[in-house]
This record gives C-alpha cells, structure tokens and sequence, in this order.
C-alpha cells in the first residue's frame, strides 16, 4: 500500500481539486453550494486534520454566523459526500474524491492530528463478506483506527 502520509505533498493542489469537484457536483446534482457552505468546505479543506463544528466556528468568526447555521453547513457538505465525519473525534475532514461515492475508513495519528482516508477495495469487501458471515444487517460503518503516522513513528526519528 503507498504511504498515504506522504512527506512532500501539494496540500494546495489537492485543495483546490476537491472544491471544484465539490463545485461541480453541486451543480450538477441541483443542490445549491452557498457561499457559506462553500467557506466551511474550504476551512474544513484546510488541512488533513479533522475539524470540530467549533473549530469551523472560530474560523468564521469575522461572518459570525450562528453555531446552528454552521451544524446545518456541515450535514450538507456530509450529505453531499463533500466532507467525512470521524466519529471518534467529533470532528470532521474534507473529502478529496466526492465525485465517487464511497465509504471512509481513516488512519488517524495520535501525535500530529493528522487524518489519511483509506480507499481499499480489499478492505471493503472484507468487511462485507465478515458481516454477511454472521448474518449481521450493517447499518452503519466506522473504522477510525489510531496510531502513529510515519513522520511521527519510531522510525522518524
């Protein structure tokens, strides 16, 4: 598997992506990206570090928009596919593919705060075939596994 905490990487490009993809999607799908909804995806956006609501808030501060307006901003975007809650945390990230929908497992590291989304086939299925196996009804999934990331690790030092 490629290292998905990568060392160099174009945070900016990456960034810019997804909020046209997000753009693009909106339009096409009739669903309107307010401007308020567009400035919470591109706060959320930021970085590979998941965000709390208030997180988001303390950003917006100049707009001073009202904690309600920003939960609503964010069950839009999650709705929409444009962000990936992460249950453990309470917080939320930016999704860098919304144009496939699919569903989202994350590495989380401990030390930097960093989140890295895994997109695995392999995985999927076998989560799949294990609830199947014991005639279980999945009716949601979350897999938020917690460690060190490799810049973070015993082995960056």
């Amino acid at each position: 598997m490629k290292n998905i905490f990568p060392r160099a990487h174009d945070h900016k490009s990456c960034q810019t992506s997804a909020l046209h993809a997000a753009e693009t999607l909106a339009e096409k799908r009739g669903v309107r990206l307010t401007p308020l909804r567009r400035r919470v995806l591109e706060i959320v956006l930021m970085s590979h570090r998941p965000m709390g609501a208030y997180d988001v808030l303390k950003e917006l501060s100049p707009e001073k928009p009202q904690p309600p307006t920003v939960y609503r901003a964010l069950d839009f975007l999650l709705a929409q596919g444009f962000v990936h809650r992460i249950d453990s945390l309470n917080a939320y990230i930016g999704c860098f593919s919304p144009e496939r929908r699919h569903r989202s497992y994350f590495l989380l590291c401990s030390r930097c705060g960093r989140a890295a989304e895994i997109d695995d086939d392999a995985l999927v299925t076998a989560l799949g075939h294990a609830a199947h196996a014991a005639n279980f009804a999945v009716q949601r999934e979350t897999v938020e596994i917690s460690g060190l990331c490799s810049e973070c690790g015993p082995s960056s030092n």
